[in-house]
């Protein structure tokens, strides 16, 4: 799943280099955090947050067939 979000966010930012996707269990549940250069935040981002909707809404398909758990944070 990290490698899918983080292929997605590359191909957003102008700065790929500065692109650093983490993955984390906490209480059963899968956290991937997404952090970019300021300047690309709002590319991932969008306007009024679809864009990062529109990811979260892909690994939200993906990972309930296969009967788990997880959340993408952006910037934190």
């Amino acid at each position: 799943m990290k490698e899918l979000v983080e292929y997605i966010v590359k191909n957003l930012v102008v700065d790929t280099d500065s692109v650093n996707v983490t993955e984390e269990e906490d209480n059963g549940v899968t956290v991937i955090h997404v952090n970019v250069a300021p300047d690309d935040m709002g590319r991932v981002i969008g306007k009024a947050g679809k864009v990062v909707s529109s990811i979260r809404a892909i690994v939200n398909s993906i990972s309930s067939r296969q009967h788990k758990k997880v959340v993408v944070k952006v910037g934190e």
